[in-house]
């Protein structure tokens, strides 16, 4: 009660506040996932251009459905399988430089194109994806795998089959505007963007035109916003050609936000990760296109001919040739065979059929890395701090990188001349597969270069700017600077006491300025205007770790 409120005699109690606001930290690991999803509504809501909070894998099955999406494969059949004369060429240190290089430049695609993706005997088959490969599933299994926690998911629709490939990116430019008015999350990624291409095209300029458009307003989004990163996916970042713009150039080239400042909101990974993510059984006849039957029911009859009596000659069919029939029938068969039923069946007995789902199974489990990464950085955030960098750190749930990249290799990717570092993961023996780059997309810049760096930052002002949001219309005098300097003071030294800031004291690490003749002149105070200055000193990563050894003479 007031002491102005005082007006009958009596005894009044007055509670006092011994103790200032406080910076409550806010979240640094809430990653926000857009992309297709099997399910678009929910108890009976559209789900379309929500953003969606879930906090375990269960949860977004249950929302957004459990099923993987049917992606289909085409199987075509390879009369030879093609010799190697680029390799041998180059390999060959007696063949013509001049010769070698027509080689290099066109038999070499030529038999990449006809390459076999299996052999069964002599016959070599290749797979291609005739939909698009609707990737938000997997890559939320695969963010799970990798540590996963609160994460936000905005579906840009449902699954369309007829589609060959992504051919706008207005879905995810309007998933970014509504993801604009939240502001939890800390997070982008779109791991459907690397399917905005063009399958005609062979020059990478033109074939990932749109996707590397929609990366650049995704770092434009994160820049403005200034409170979340995106991390991007390397589009065609699973193999290279052996002459030509390899996938790193063609997205160094093309992604570039308005503003270069904004580089600093983004990190990109390459190369592309073989996982564990999808299992066989999430994968069966269902993915193989229609236009594909005859061909593997082809390829199946030829694992078991008809069976000959050795007495009588005579030739009778092979009992499992009525589960290959059944297996694309479209009614069961007169023995009641279902597809389901042949399914099982040939997985058990047919090694051709086993052979065939497993490398469509390896297609489907080639996956962009940006998924496990938001997860790597959320246990990274939870165990030790967002000030670590999220590097040197294992990815779970990965067989091996799609390309090796080794010492040399990664000298361009961690320090090219313009700047755009692309972090690394490569496969250590005895270490597994690890994140090897802790780098921004403004690698060029001595006070953004480092991505635990640029996000620790954005923790310190996103919580000091909730804090300091109660004491908006405070009046502008000593008091309220002394509580905000000392608000603000107390949260630096526990982050400071955490490791977050370097320095051998407090004063050292950071420093916190406001006042009348320090951060403000009088002319601020009359416009309404309260001017904190706050200056840090940010860990920075031991990147490059130098150990000189030198012999000296024998002594005594």
């Amino acid at each position: 009660m007031a002491v102005t409120a005082m007006k009958t005699p009596g005894v009044y109690i007055q509670e006092l506040d011994a103790f200032g606001n406080a910076v409550v930290p806010v979240p640094t690991a809430i990653p926000a996932f857009i992309g297709f999803t099997a399910q678009t509504n929910y108890n009976g809501k559209d789900l379309v251009n929500k953003a969606v909070k879930i906090t375990s894998l269960a949860e977004f099955n249950a929302v957004f459905g459990s099923k993987p999406p049917q992606i289909q494969f085409s199987v075509s059949a390879i009369a030879e399988t093609p010799s190697k004369p680029a390799a041998d060429a180059k390999a060959d240190p007696k063949a013509d430089p001049k010769k070698k290089s027509a080689d290099a430049g066109t038999a070499a695609p030529a038999a990449a194109a006809s390459t076999p993706d299996f052999l069964i005997g002599s016959n070599g088959y290749a797979l291609n994806t005739t939909t698009v490969n609707y990737r938000l599933y997997s890559a939320v299994r695969f963010f799970y795998e990798n540590g996963g926690g609160t994460c936000y998911i905005v579906s840009t629709g449902g699954y369309d089959y007829s589609l060959t490939g992504l051919a706008s990116t207005k879905p995810f430019e309007d998933a970014l505007q509504v993801l604009s008015k939240e502001t939890e999350p800390t997070m982008i990624v779109i791991p459907d963007a690397v399917e905005l291409k063009d399958t005609t095209e062979t020059d990478l300029a033109k074939k990932y035109a749109l996707c590397y458009t929609l990366q650049g307003e995704l770092i434009n989004h994160c820049g403005e916003l200034a409170s979340r990163v995106a991390i991007l996916d390397i589009p065609g970042g699973y193999s290279e050609p052996l002459v030509g713009t390899t996938s790193v150039e063609g997205f160094r080239n093309a992604v570039e936000p308005t503003i270069a400042k904004f580089n600093s909101y983004a990190a990109a990974y390459y190369p592309w990760l073989h996982t564990t993510v999808n299992q066989l059984t999430d994968i069966s006849y269902k993915n193989i296109a229609a236009a594909s039957y005859n061909v593997v029911k082809t390829m199946l009859q030829a694992e078991f001919p008809a069976i000959t009596d050795p007495k009588t000659k005579a030739s009778t069919p092979n009992p499992i040739n009525k589960y290959i029939n059944a297996l694309f029938a479209a009614k069961p068969s007169a023995d009641g065979i279902t597809q389901d039923k042949a399914d099982g069946v040939l997985k058990n007995l047919s090694a051709s059929y086993k052979l065939l789902l497993k490398h469509m199974l390896e297609k489907l489990n080639l996956m962009p890395p940006s998924a496990a990464i938001a997860g790597i950085y959320t246990t990274v955030d939870n165990n030790e701090g967002v000030w670590i960098a999220p590097a040197n750190v294992g990815v779970q749930g990965v067989i091996a990188p799609a390309v090796k990249v080794d010492h040399q290799a990664q000298e361009d990717l961690n320090m090219p001349l313009d700047g755009k570092s692309v972090c690394a993961i490569r496969a250590f023996p005895g270490k597994g597969v690890l994140v090897w780059g802790g780098r921004t997309l403004d690698g060029n810049s001595n006070d953004w270069r480092y991505i635990n760096v640029r996000r620790t930052l954005i923790y310190i002002e996103q919580s000091v700017k909730e804090a300091a949001s109660a004491y908006v219309f405070a009046p502008n005098d000593a008091v309220t600077w002394v509580a905000v300097k000392s608000m603000i003071s107390n949260f630096l030294i526990g982050l400071w006491n955490q490791g977050g800031l370097v320095g051998p004291k407090p004063a050292d690490a950071f420093s916190v300025s406001v006042g009348l003749g320090s951060t403000m002149t009088g002319d601020d105070i009359l416009n309404g205007k309260m001017i904190v200055a706050v200056k840090v000193a940010v860990s920075h990563p031991a990147e490059f770790i130098e150990i000189t050894f030198q012999q000296e003479m024998q002594k005594g």
